[in-house]
């Protein structure tokens, strides 16, 4: 608990940390040194601050690049946990935070005001980072780890209708249409990017009464039953692996990419350029599926995002215990 409260000494007062804002943070203490990555403690001196979002995989992300700065001999300040998608990269920008794992795609569309993806994931990362160097942040390598929309399905009805990408979909839909019932989220329903220009890509349209609009987590559950032969999803939750899910792929990228990287205040990577040397490894090494498991661990098993992170630096060879 210790990771996840401030103090607030005014008042004497012991609060949530995301209560706290961007004002306070608690210390990282986790007792760890270099594995693969921090050998020589080219961090040693350094005060690093890291930041992220409040939902479970911004958590665990947050999480192991602060576990990484430790183990490269930085004393690390723990922000995480930042309500809403702004704050977070606010504070980076201002150098109130030194450091996060964003989204490819929400930078380009969200934040730099992009309308339309560039479908190649590298050539995506690419002008993120050429645009965001005026902003003073520095976008690290990406991970192989894409948090995007997809459709999806339980085994049953994955063998019944044998759909295996999105084009597929499309198909069925022609050929049968009562086939295709759909739980989405009432944003992807009206979003340019969500359903109505997957329709449009894809050439396909569901009539009203064929989708459903629910909350998100309500969906996995709904299609793991077969409620709706389709759910909206998001490619790196750990329910789909849970309860077994089977992902459309989307043949005709039309889905923007959504990859983490590292994003850096400017002056603090010019400032500690080894950050680059520790994080690169470690994001290489996130993927769909690795994301998927960690995310799991907490949101399927319960168990704690900071821990988890831990864990798995320490199961990868990245960092040892102390």
């Amino acid at each position: 608990m210790r990771r996840r409260t401030c103090l607030l000494l005014a008042s004497g007062m012991l609060v949530s940390a995301s209560a706290c804002g961007l004002t306070s943070g608690s210390p990282m203490v986790d007792e760890v040194k270099p594995g693969s990555i921090g050998k020589g403690l080219p961090l040693d001196g350094a005060d690093l601050t890291v930041t992220s979002k409040e939902f479970t995989e911004q958590l665990i992300l947050g999480a192991i690049m602060g576990i990484a700065f430790e183990a490269a001999g930085a004393d690390v300040l723990d922000r995480t946990g930042v309500q809403g998608s702004i704050g977070a990269r606010e504070a980076v920008k201002s150098g109130e935070a030194d450091g996060m794992y964003e989204y490819t795609g929400t930078a380009w569309i969200t934040y730099l005001g992009n309308s339309k993806p560039i479908p190649d994931p590298h050539r995506q990362w690419q002008a993120v980072r050429d645009a965001d160097l005026k902003n003073g942040l520095t976008w690290l390598p990406p991970a192989p780890l894409n948090n995007t929309y997809a459709l999806a399905m339980n085994q049953a009805n994955y063998e019944k209708y044998g759909t295996r990408t999105l084009s597929d979909v499309a198909a069925l839909s022609k050929s049968d249409p009562g086939a295709v019932t759909l739980c989405v989220e009432s944003e992807f329903a009206n979003r340019a990017d969500g359903l109505p220009g997957l329709e449009k890509a894809y050439g396909m349209s569901v009539p009203a009464k064929n989708i459903t609009q629910m909350d998100t987590g309500i969906i996995y559950t709904q299609a793991a039953k077969g409620s709706c032969t389709y759910g909206e999803v998001f490619t790196t939750d750990g329910r789909i692996k849970s309860m077994n899910l089977a992902v459309m792929r989307d043949d005709k990228r039309f889905f923007p990419n959504y990859n983490a990287a590292p994003e850096i205040n400017t002056k603090a990577l010019k400032k500690w350029p080894a950050i680059a040397d520790v994080l690169n490894p470690i994001t290489k090494r996130l993927t769909n599926a690795v994301a998927q498991d960690l995310n799991a661990k907490v949101d399927v098993v319960g168990e704690d995002p900071h821990q988890v992170a831990l864990d798995w630096l320490k199961a990868e060879g990245f960092v040892k215990e102390e």
